[in-house]
């Protein structure tokens, strides 16, 4: 059986996708460190990232924010998470191979053979590295949305609700297709 590890970032913030990771730790793989990313420092994320990428299946996906305002965070957190899990299974290419999903958090996608762990990227070293995929593959992503649009100051905040953001986004605005208009600071804003 192979074991696919899942985990998620990006469902705070006022903008950018809500991306999922989802891994394959070959037989015997230990990583020194693995944990939820948010624990670690960037540096040791980009690390961990790089031995991952290297040594182990992966892949990412994600939803925008014109799909989470659709279909609200928790629904696109899970698409995001379900394309993650049917894009690894297309590249590991195993159709008689039976998978086993374990995804950090309280509920599973429309995945067979799912389990949700709470706190599993502390305790799962496959959804921690999951976990790692997704949040270096969002930051990144925000780190190129800065450099599209630097007023916002997305390389810094990566999207989140700060005070630079919010000051931000009274003196610009929104931005279409970036920014999800269903969450209360933009809808706020669109209203005001």
């Amino acid at each position: 059986m192979i074991v696919i590890g899942v985990d998620e970032a990006g469902r705070g913030p006022l903008a950018g996708n809500v991306v999922a990771g989802a891994v394959v730790l070959p037989y015997g793989f230990k990583l020194e460190g693995l944990t939820d990313s948010k624990k670690l420092s960037e540096k040791k994320r980009e690390e961990l990232y790089e031995l991952i990428t290297n040594e182990c299946f992966w892949t990412f996906a994600q939803s925008n924010s014109r799909e989470i305002d659709q279909i609200n965070i928790l629904e696109a957190t899970m698409l995001a998470m379900k394309r993650a899990v049917d894009q690894l299974k297309a590249q590991l290419n195993k159709k008689d191979e039976v998978f086993s999903v374990l995804v950090d958090g309280n509920r599973c996608p429309q995945i067979k053979n799912c389990q949700a762990i709470i706190k599993g990227d502390l305790t799962e070293p496959v959804i921690s590295a999951a976990s790692i995929i997704a949040k270096v593959t969002r930051d990144r992503q925000m780190i190129e949305l800065d450099q599209i649009y630097p007023e916002y100051g997305f390389a810094k905040h990566k999207g989140y609700g700060t005070k630079e953001h919010l000051a931000a986004l009274l003196k610009y605005g929104s931005i279409d297709g970036q920014h999800r208009a269903t969450f209360a600071p933009i809808k706020n804003l669109i209203r005001a």
